[in-house]
């Protein structure tokens, strides 16, 4: 019997938080992923961002982060999640105050759309300059398999009013 490899998939995530050490649980919830999803292989600097959505608290810290895994979509999502709480993430408002948020932005070339629970990429993510600016740092080549455009090119046309920050 052959052995087969088990084949590796970039995911792209993006990390934010502002409550409590904001930079202390981004850096936590990278050494999780690490240990619990697969290799990093490259994480931008940190850029501090208002609030999106629901504009009346605290500035959010935000990182992206692509790692090598050989889980699947749902898997990678589901370790983001459990790490989120682990950190001590409570869902309580939709985009309310968070001590850390786990978002998984692109996984590879694949879209994925299993409703109310995974889209991928993630479907806002090229009209959010909190989340386009870090992620074309570390993947500025990378094309969305949907809009055939590079990181990069969709980082520098967007519309975002919303201010961001590299710390």
């Amino acid at each position: 019997m052959l052995n087969k490899a088990l084949e590796c998939s970039t995911a792209y995530l993006l990390l934010g938080g502002n409550l409590g050490d904001r930079e202390a649980n981004l850096e936590q919830a990278i050494t999780l992923l690490s240990a619990q999803v697969g290799e990093v292989i490259s994480v931008s600097a940190l850029y501090e961002t208002a609030a999106w959505g629901k504009t009346d608290q605290p500035a959010f810290l935000n990182q992206a982060v692509a790692l090598q895994t050989n889980l699947t979509a749902l898997e990678v999502l589901t370790k983001a999640l459990a790490i989120e709480q682990e950190l001590g993430r409570v869902r309580k408002d939709k985009w309310g105050e968070r001590l850390i948020d786990i978002d998984l932005i692109l996984f590879g070339d694949e879209i994925i759309d299993i409703p109310d629970k995974l889209q991928v990429p993630h479907p806002h993510m090229q009209n959010r300059r909190f989340v386009m600016e870090p992620l074309a740092e570390i993947a500025p080549e990378v094309i969305h398999p949907v809009l055939g455009q590079s990181m990069l090119s969709i980082s520098q046309s967007l519309n975002d009013p919303l201010p961001v920050k590299r710390l």
